[in-house]
């Protein structure tokens, strides 16, 4: 093969894509990295099914709309990723095609298509949150006679505490927290973004005493899994779901629950909201972009939206007996 093949050209613009675009150039995140990364990695296998070409022989002519949209609709139906995450998968493959454009000007009239592939709508549910009941329910339920519950019970109250996300969370290090006096937690947040967040007395103490069961090191991992590495999403989520199997003896209504790290994110913010905090602060506890984003609690909270009525007086009207005229046929005939 040659460099002028046009399977290596295409190579190469995928290797070029991630090392000059992505990385050197936009300086983008690990996270947006793996994310397009993997997208990619999709991509070649479900090329090599349909196509049946490895990833190799690939060329740029085979990146088309018709394997695309292909491509998205097997996310949807076969591997019944949400439409979110096609639309993530769809967003890594547009700024591809405009790198590609631009390298390959001649193959512009088949990227155009690819870019104009459009997002998916989708609906937007109401925010699910747990009660204060029940998320001090789901806090009090881990063992503190072992040493997952020990981790989990410092793990779950920063995780309500900071309003983390999981993936901030599971990144926090030792020298991330400042346990003397204004205690505070360093999150590392979406798109290299950092933010620092108070903690309570209590969640501080939990954090104390369970530095004493690993390694202080400012750089080992504040909640490792037990072989002392980084915890998971998975692993995150499957502690959570154990602490409010154990809450719901107490809480039953957990047991139809769907209870996930971010449905304890949400907590924190709809508890502060009903406090009430500002929006504008909240946005900035929670790491959002926009406080447009946190109006979403808002949208959620009956009680806040009742208050609100309750504040106006109802129009006053009199209210007139309706009296169905004699001929109901004439009446049927004028409408």
């Amino acid at each position: 093969m040659t460099s002028s093949d046009p399977a290596v050209r295409f190579s190469t613009l995928i290797q070029q894509f991630f090392m000059d675009r992505l990385i050197e150039q936009r300086n983008v995140s690990p996270r947006t990295v793996a994310s397009y990364r993997d997208t990619f990695r999709l991509l070649f296998s479900f090329a090599e099914n349909d196509l049946n070409k490895s990833p190799h022989k690939l060329r740029l002519a085979d990146f088309d709309a018709e394997l695309i949209l292909a491509f998205l609709k097997y996310l949807e139906t076969t591997r019944h990723n949400a439409i979110r995450s096609r639309n993530a998968r769809l967003a890594a493959i547009r700024s591809f095609a405009h790198y590609a454009a631009l390298q390959e000007p001649s193959a512009l009239p088949g990227l155009q298509r690819v870019l104009a592939i459009p997002m998916k709508r989708f609906d937007r549910p109401m925010v699910g949150f747990l009660s204060r009941d029940e998320m001090q329910c789901i806090l009090a339920a881990p063992a503190a006679n072992s040493w997952c519950g020990q981790r989990d019970q410092a793990m779950l109250a920063t995780l309500y505490n900071t309003g983390a996300r999981v993936s901030e969370l599971i990144a926090m290090r030792v020298g991330d927290v400042v346990l003397d006096r204004g205690a505070c937690a360093n999150l590392h947040g979406k798109g290299r973004k950092e933010r620092t967040v108070p903690l309570w007395a209590s969640t501080a103490k939990q954090i104390r005493r369970w530095l004493h069961q690993i390694d202080p090191d400012p750089n080992q991992w504040l909640f490792p899994n037990r072989a002392g590495g980084q915890m998971t999403r998975s692993g995150v989520t499957d502690r959570l779901k154990l602490a409010a199997a154990g809450a719901s003896i107490r809480c039953p209504q957990l047991k139809t629950r769907s209870i996930t790290p971010h449905i304890v994110r949400h907590a924190t913010a709809m508890h502060m909201l009903q406090a009430g905090v500002d929006v504008t602060l909240i946005a900035l506890w929670l790491g959002h972009e926009s406080a447009a984003t946190t109006h979403m609690y808002i949208e959620a909270d009956l009680a806040m939206k009742q208050r609100a009525l309750n504040s106006i007086q109802a129009p006053q009207f009199k209210q007139h007996r309706f009296c169905p005229p004699k001929d109901i046929l004439a009446f049927l005939d004028g409408l």
